[in-house]
C-alpha cells in the first residue's frame, strides 16, 4: 500500500509505502529512502514504533542533520578533508562536516525523491546520481529494495552500477529505541557486536591508522552489555565482507523484551549513541547501527575497497530481525 505523504516546495510528491508481515509494520518514504517507522510487539504483544522519525514531511525537512532513517550515499561516513584520489585523479567533495565530507555531501541521497515501485512484500527505490554530483565521479545507477521476510525481518538490499570508476558506500541511518519512541534514553539497552577490533579515530572522527584490539576497552561488546553513551565509532566485524548477510549484532531492551538482530554483508558497523541529538529529541534517545565499509576508505589502501569499476555491480544487504524474550 502506498499513499501521498507530502509535497516538496517544487511540487514533487512524496509517497509513503506501508509493508506488513508477520507482526511487523514498516513505513518507507520515497524521499530519501527513509524508514519512517518500524512497529513491532513487545513481550506482552503490545506494538510500538522502535525507530525515531516524524509524523509529517516537514519534520524531515526541518531536521535533516541527524539523517533520521535515511538511505545514506554516495559515501556513508567520513572522507578526510573532503577529497580522495582515484586512478591518479583527485576529486574534491563538499566539506559538510568540517573539515571532512560526511554522508554524501550537502545534498546526499537522503535529500532526493526516489522512483518507487512495488515488489513482493516490499518496495524498490531507484535513482540515478549523475557524474559530478557532490564531486563524485561516474554516473551511478542505484537500487534499494526494502522487503519483509516471512519472519517479519526488514531486509534492505542495495545494488549500483557506474559508467566510470567511483567509490560507493551505502547504509541506512535509523535510530533504534526498542522501548518505543518517546521512552527516554536508550543507554540501558544491551548490545553485542561480533567485532574484535575498531578503527581508532582522531578528534574529527577520521581513522588514525591500523585497527586496534578492543580487549580490555570500552569498545569490547563481544559479550552483551549496556551501551551507555559516547560512541561514534566503526567496529571491524570479525566476519569481514561476505556474499550473504551474516548476523553481527544484537540489541536488547530488558524493559520491553524486544530484541533487534543485525545481519549484513558489510565489513563494518558504525555504533552511534546519538549523543548530539537536539529537539524534538534528546541526546541518547536512540542508537544507530550503521552497516557499512570503513570511514575514509578511499584514502586508506589497507581498508576493504569501496571502489566500483564499470562492468562491476555493487551489492550490499542488511537484515534487521525482530523478536522478544
Amino acid at each position: 500500500m502506498n499513499e501521498l505523504f507530502g509535497t516538496l516546495s517544487d511540487s514533487t510528491p512524496v509517497r509513503r509505502w506501508t509493508l506488513e508481515r508477520a507482526g511487523t509494520r514498516v513505513r518507507v518514504l520515497s524521499y530519501g529512502g527513509i524508514v519512517q517507522s518500524v512497529e513491532v510487539p513487545d513481550r506482552d504483544g503490545r506494538s510500538a514504533d522502535v525507530v525515531l522519525g516524524f509524523a509529517d514531511l516537514d519534520g524531515y525537512l526541518t531536521h535533516p542533520g541527524p539523517y533520521f532513517g535515511a538511505l545514506v550515499g554516495r559515501y556513508a561516513n567520513r572522507i578526510a578533508g573532503g577529497r580522495f584520489t582515484l586512478d591518479g585523479e583527485t576529486y574534491t567533495l563538499a566539506r559538510n562536516n568540517w573539515p571532512n565530507a560526511l554522508h554524501g555531501g550537502e545534498r546526499g541521497f537522503d535529500k532526493y525523491v526516489w522512483d518507487a515501485a512495488p515488489v513482493e512484500h516490499g518496495v524498490r527505490l531507484r535513482r540515478v546520481s549523475p557524474h559530478g554530483e557532490e564531486g563524485f565521479p561516474g554516473r551511478l545507477e542505484v537500487t534499494a529494495t526494502y522487503t519483509l521476510d516471512a519472519s517479519g525481518a526488514l531486509r534492505i538490499a542495495y545494488e549500483a552500477v557506474t559508467d566510470a570508476p567511483t567509490v560507493v558506500n551505502l547504509t541506512n541511518h535509523s535510530y533504534f529505541h526498542l522501548g518505543g519512541r518517546g521512552a527516554g534514553h536508550a543507554g540501558g539497552h544491551e548490545l553485542r557486536i561480533a567485532a574484535s577490533r575498531i578503527t581508532p579515530v582522531d578528534d574529527d572522527l577520521i581513522p588514525t591508522g591500523e585497527p586496534a584490539d578492543v580487549t580490555g576497552t570500552r569498545f569490547d561488546f563481544r559479550t552483551a552489555r549496556k551501551t551507555g553513551s559516547g560512541y561514534d565509532h566503526n567496529f571491524v566485524l570479525d566476519k569481514g565482507v561476505t556474499a550473504a548477510a551474516e548476523e553481527v549484532a544484537e540489541l536488547y531492551d530488558p524493559a520491553s523484551g524486544r530484541v533487534l538482530t543485525v545481519a549484513t554483508t558489510e565489513p563494518g558497523l558504525q555504533l552511534y549513541t546519538a549523543d548530539h541529538l537536539e529537539e524534538p529529541f534528546a541526546p541518547g534517545d536512540g542508537i544507530a547501527l550503521e552497516t557499512q565499509h570503513f570511514p575514509d576508505s578511499p584514502n586508506r589502501p589497507a581498508f576493504p575497497s569501496t571502489v566500483l569499476q564499470p562492468g562491476q555491480v555493487y551489492r550490499s544487504e542488511t537484515v534487521y530481525g525482530f523478536s522478544v524474550r
